[in-house]
């Protein structure tokens, strides 16, 4: 019987192939154009939140939360953020300190295969981000950190696919608590929440869907240091009715204040905004509409055959 750790390394692996070939252009260059507003990427979420809807575990497993995972890490690559100090990942493992990856890179092969499988199989490091809040630790799902620097960005997903009025009060008070919870002792880092509901809301419980806008800006930072940097929520659907349904975003119900756009924005703004500006040069070239390489990937890139 795998464990735990090896279960949501293989679910997660079920998106590898989508992200292999998903772009890597930055995301203030809009058909050629600079802008300042951050372009996500929606076609690879599409594609990442169809594997698990056609597979049937849209509301099971943890999957289609890890496609949002997988999704916002990419994003964050995309920016310009490290690739390898952006959890989860993109290749197992998911979560590993990167002095640890620079020094598997280096080591004979023979020895760092055999590293490599005690990471692994879970005799050595960890699977999941594990961050010691102020009052207890809190599974995180998309990290970037470096023990040099410490926590730079923690960001936690929600999918809600159904239930939405019966549930919502419960996501609220969960969220609340763990943006306390992590900025009280990481007040520098960007902290963010993100949201995605699938539109059946719309029709099913509109007052669910008010509710759920309502929430998504409440819980944000007022000023007192407890709420989140940036909130964000997403729509998305899908045809159960056919064989393969594919995802899709919806866009126009959701407020552009709490739009996916506006979310990844405030995120890289704060990282960026609180770090020496020799920190982090790929991502604020991007930022400033220069066509910067992404640090990282050459050396995963590399190292893949060896390694993996």
């Amino acid at each position: 019987m795998a464990t735990p750790g090896v279960e949501k390394t293989l679910a997660f692996a079920e998106f590898d192939t989508t992200l292999m070939s998903a772009p890597k252009d930055s995301p203030w260059i809009r058909n050629g154009a600079v802008t300042d507003e951050f372009n996500p990427s929606f076609d690879v979420l599409e594609r990442l939140l169809s594997i698990p809807v056609r597979s049937k575990a849209a509301t099971r497993s943890g999957r289609f939360a890890q496609g949002v995972d997988t999704w916002l890490a990419h994003e964050l690559r995309r920016a310009g953020f490290d690739a390898d100090l952006v959890w989860p990942r993109t290749e197992a493992p998911r979560v590993l300190s990167k002095d640890i990856l620079e020094l598997l890179r280096k080591l004979p092969e023979r020895l760092s295969d055999e590293v490599h499988e005690a990471i692994m199989s879970g005799k050595a490091g960890s699977t999941d981000a594990r961050i010691l809040g102020r009052a207890y630790m809190k599974q995180t799902d998309v990290v970037m950190t470096h023990w040099s620097t410490g926590p730079e960005l923690l960001l936690s997903t929600k999918a809600m696919t159904s239930s939405f009025g019966k549930n919502l009060s419960n996501r609220y008070e969960e969220a609340y608590g763990d943006a306390a919870n992590l900025r009280a002792r990481y007040p520098l880092a960007a902290v963010g929440f993100f949201f995605v509901q699938r539109a059946t809301i719309l029709d099913s419980e509109p007052a669910a869907f008010r509710r759920t806008v309502d929430m998504i800006r409440k819980l944000r930072d007022f000023g007192d240091g407890f709420g989140y940097t940036a909130t964000g929520l997403l729509l998305v659907d899908w045809d159960d009715d056919v064989e393969h349904p594919a995802v899709r975003c919806v866009h126009a119900p959701v407020p552009e204040d709490i739009a996916a756009p506006q979310f990844l924005n405030t995120m890289v703004d704060e990282v960026l905004k609180v770090t020496p500006i020799d920190l982090h040069e790929a991502a604020r070239a991007r930022r400033a509409g220069e066509v910067a390489p992404l640090p990282g990937h050459e050396a995963v890139d590399e190292q893949q055959d060896a390694l993996f």
